[in-house]
């Protein structure tokens, strides 16, 4: 029998080779987790193995992610789920975290009404501290995909989160690396440097990180549910803290959180159907916008980390990032023009004025500037064998969030306020209750009526223009999943073009000849966590280098029907 994993590659016969991945793949045929931990990749493989589905699987991934990706996500934090049921309906569950209700347009004082310090706040408070804390939806978020979608009871998802709090996990390099970079301000709160700077030294990778108060707290939520945490004896705890130290979160801003369902975006490319969240996330809506204009150009045939496609990838993202504004805010407060932004025509007008010689700048009707986002997020892809789905992108918005602790607990706030516009009068300026905006992109992607692929990752603003590059490589370059999301990127949103060190300098030299400034960096964005789709339920899961990505896949299954142990089963009879 062909391994399931040659099958795949067998499947995508175009694929062609051409860097060597750092990683490999998973493949099976009964389920696939793929996360930035392989704790929290085991979590979800659990409760699969269990008899969960998908959607218990990725609550488990995350609820652990929050114990050993805590520079990253958080039940204080917000993020959008993608969700494809066995039955085919598409359904985006939106927990993002919304300002505060005591907050508003002229909350802080701003330094400068232009240039590169336009969103920084005197004091740094959108950024660090009580003041830069928005509402936490995750938490709400979390749990009602649970109710609604899964099949396994909440003490049950969450057990391997509380095990890893209690016992502890060794700290990874990667961890350890991101401790290390945000020591200097995690040290001015005593709180989270007992966890994580032990006598006032970074943890090292290697150690083990024991979180008891977190722990706690998982176990109350685990027994009595979200509403200790949002209309009980937790969420006092909370904003008793907030009270005390000037933040701005109260227990009515607490009381108010919901999760909105919405209905996502859709769209089409080259033969398949495109499914991403709508506004206030711009992921679907870009994703889609930039693949429309691609589709007129036969970006395959120019061959993958050309000087013709690399300067067209760049180009279409200037577009996007031009047209960006129009999409970047909570519906409830701006009327966004999503129709017009994904549709063909449109597309086919922007394209036409791509100079192919020469990159140019892109108009639009742009705010002043774009919200600063975090890099610092996490992405969850699930697929179980019953034909359930899940892509889901979770944060606390910066690294280590506002980088304090709420004492006592073990949690981490986010610092989302730093993605609102603190000038008013602006699309994205605050609002009591608005809801941030976010570059998140959870895509599952469709073939005829059979799951293509699933894919995301963190990387604030540089989240969908890899979304897009991905796609590209996988149905333009025929690469398989592995390649693609290790791939080399490149990101703009107008100014410099970044671009991976995977990139040869002769296409560098290529883009400077056609009018970029090129910055040379390590990464664009994050770790990557992708699943593809094959052949009579075959699945390969991959993730990328740039984390600690980690995909694990369910084969086999139960025994035959009507098999039974020999001795206790009926003997042969003479014939």
């Amino acid at each position: 029998m062909t391994a399931p994993n040659l099958r795949l590659r067998d499947w995508r016969s175009t694929a062609k080779t051409v860097f060597d991945c750092e990683k490999s793949p998973a493949s099976g045929d009964q389920g696939m987790v793929v996360t930035n931990h392989p704790l929290a990749t085991a979590a979800g493989t659990e409760m699969l193995a269990a008899g969960g589905n998908a959607v218990d699987a990725a609550i488990a991934a995350l609820f652990t992610l929050s114990v050993v990706e805590p520079m990253m996500v958080g039940i204080f934090g917000g993020g959008v789920a993608h969700i494809r049921m066995k039955d085919g309906d598409h359904v985006v569950l939106d927990g993002l975290s919304a300002a505060p209700l005591s907050a508003s347009a002229d909350t802080f004082q701003t330094i400068a009404d232009s240039g590169p310090d336009y969103m920084k706040v005197a004091g740094r408070e959108t950024e660090i501290g009580p003041k830069a804390v928005a509402t936490p939806g995750n938490l709400r978020g979390w749990c009602d995909s649970l109710e609604s979608f899964g099949t396994l009871p909440l003490d049950h998802v969450m057990a391997p989160a509380i095990r890893h709090a209690e016992q502890g996990f060794a700290v990874t390099p990667y961890l350890a690396n991101c401790i290390a970079e945000a020591a200097a301000e995690l040290a001015q709160d005593p709180e989270i440097a007992r966890h994580l700077l032990p006598g006032g030294v970074p943890l090292l990778a290697g150690q083990r990180l024991v979180m008891a108060d977190y722990a706690r707290t998982l176990r109350a939520i685990a027994q009595d549910g979200p509403e200790v945490f949002y209309d009980g004896p937790l969420g006092q705890a909370v904003t008793d803290h907030m009270a005390r130290v000037g933040g701005l979160i109260t227990a009515d801003d607490l009381a108010a959180v919901r999760t909105i369902t919405r209905a996502p975006i859709r769209g089409s490319y080259r033969g398949y159907t495109l499914y991403g969240p709508p506004p206030p996330s711009a992921g679907g809506v870009h994703v889609l916008q930039m693949l429309n204009i691609l589709e007129g150009f036969d970006i395959g045939a120019m061959g993958y980390g050309s000087p013709e496609a690399t300067h067209l990838l760049g180009e279409v993202l200037k577009i996007a990032f031009a047209d960006r504004a129009a999409a970047t805010a909570d519906p409830a407060f701006v009327d966004v023009p999503v129709a017009q932004l994904i549709a063909k025509d449109y597309a086919a007008q922007r394209r036409g004025m791509i100079d192919l010689d020469r990159t140019q700048d892109w108009q639009a009707g742009v705010a002043p500037a774009l919200p600063g986002e975090s890099a610092n997020t996490t992405h969850v892809s699930v697929a179980d064998a019953a034909g359930n789905i899940v892509a889901t992108t979770q944060t606390i918005n910066g690294l280590f969030g506002a980088r304090f602790m709420i004492p006592g607990t073990g949690i981490i706030p986010n610092n989302y306020m730093c993605l609102f516009d603190p000038h008013p009068g602006h699309a994205l300026s605050i609002a009591p209750g608005k809801r941030v905006t976010t570059s998140m992109a959870p895509t599952i992607v469709m073939r005829g009526d059979a799951p293509a692929f699933a894919i995301g990752l963190p990387g604030g603003l540089r989240i969908f223009g890899s979304v897009m590059q991905a796609l590209v490589n996988l149905i333009d370059h025929g690469m398989i999943l592995q390649e693609a999301v290790e791939a080399p990127r490149l990101w703009t949103q107008g100014q410099e073009i970044e671009v991976e060190e995977g990139y040869g300098d002769a296409c560098r030299d290529a883009l400077r000849s056609k009018g970029w400034q090129v910055l040379n960096v390590p990464h664009v964005g994050g770790g990557m966590a992708g699943i593809e789709f094959g052949p009579q339920g075959s699945k390969a899961g991959a993730a990328c280098w740039r984390a600690d990505g980690t995909a694990m896949a369910m084969g086999g299954g139960y025994a035959r029907a009507g098999t039974r142990f020999w001795p206790d089963a009926p003997k042969p009879q003479p014939s």
